[in-house]
């Protein structure tokens, strides 16, 4: 699978000492960082699925700050170079990154392992309420020509 245009993948550092480590994840002064918007969490329990979505307005900052996901990207934008381009990354404790998705391209992740995957968001936009910025199709949707190898016992959305 090939990189997207406009995805930026940072590395995260693990910091530790005798008390524990620290791992800064973004920082105002690094190059993918664009605004704030606000900082949130989210969880899934392993093997379920949360896509696809995309944004019109916002970049998605994320990782997985417990457990492990593969994350799945798709070029949506028409006028994109990598249009209709799939990437797929695995992120979380064994390769912590910092995923960072710009407006058009779907995303989503599958909680891989035996543990429940923390997810961890700071989008450069707040969530609005009243008039999200957010598209959503299900995760195996015909639009999309990916795999996410679902169970059907389990709920996924």
């Amino acid at each position: 699978m090939a990189n997207i245009e406009g995805v930026l993948i940072k590395n995260l550092r693990v910091i530790p000492d005798e008390r524990g480590w620290l791992m800064e994840i973004l920082r105002c002064d690094d190059p993918i960082f664009k605004q704030f918007g606000q900082v949130y969490m989210t969880t899934a329990y392993p093997g379920v699925v949360k896509g696809w979505h995309y944004h019109k307005k916002q970049t998605d900052n994320f990782t997985c700050i417990h457990g492990m996901m593969k994350v799945a990207l798709y070029d949506a934008r028409e006028d994109s170079p990598t249009y209709r381009s799939l990437m797929e990354i695995f992120v979380g404790e064994k390769n912590p990154v910092l995923i960072s998705v710009p407006p058009g391209v779907y995303h989503g992740f599958k909680a891989i392992g035996t543990e429940t995957a923390y997810f961890l968001s700071v989008p450069t936009l707040p969530y609005n309420y009243n008039e999200p910025d957010e598209y959503r199709l299900p995760p195996d949707t015909k639009e999309i020509p990916y795999d996410w190898g679902l169970d059907p016992s389990l709920k996924h959305g």
